[in-house]
């Protein structure tokens, strides 16, 4: 089973489908977004040697995205446009990132869920409750890389055919950290 490349139009075309669903123009971009984050970090890791990707974290909105570490506007805004051609121009891989949020929740979700099932379905003695919580966890870290990765290609990103850059200003965050906020707007 395979799923279909993205297209270009995809969300443009769900939204002339389903315009009575509320909220979706703001889900599809908030993926979008996501997408564009992930794809602005590897970029900013490949092309700028200064840039430490690792040390870089986002936090992505239905407005734009939130980009915290060590990293100057000029090269954001290089990292963030040369992004967006690049997925223009097919490299939809950067949609996905090891480091993302998305494979925390798939591991914190896939370990609970399989220690669980051990839990109900093992013998209650102790020993082999304890062995079925080792086997749960190592089962749930052995799966989470790939099914995180897959939830982030097709639930919690989406190829950003539809954004542009508004602008890159510096702001404070809710919890008062020191970010550069990417202001994107949906391209109709």
């Amino acid at each position: 089973f395979s799923f279909p490349e993205p297209s270009p139009t995809q969300d443009q075309d769900l939204l002339a489908q389903l315009p009575f669903v509320p909220g979706l123009r703001e889900v599809l971009m908030l993926r979008q977004v996501h997408a564009l984050e992930h794809g602005t970090v590897w970029v900013l890791g490949e092309i700028f040697p200064g840039v430490n990707s690792e040390s870089l974290g986002g936090l992505s909105t239905d407005q734009g995205f939130y980009l915290y570490g060590d990293v100057d506007a000029v090269s954001l805004r290089r990292g963030v446009e040369t992004a967006l051609r690049r997925f223009r121009g097919g490299e939809w891989d950067l949609a996905v990132h090891p480091r993302c949020g998305t494979n925390l929740s798939v591991s914190l979700l896939l370990t609970a869920g399989l220690m669980m099932g051990t839990s109900f379905l093992l013998p209650k003695a102790l020993i082999t409750q304890f062995l079925g919580v080792g086997i749960a966890a190592t089962t749930a870290a052995q799966l989470t890389p790939d099914l995180g990765s897959l939830a982030q290609r097709y639930v919690t990103t989406a190829i950003p055919f539809n954004l542009e850059l508004i602008n890159i200003r510096p702001t404070t965050d809710f919890w008062g950290q020191e970010a550069f906020f990417v202001k994107l707007g949906w391209l109709a």
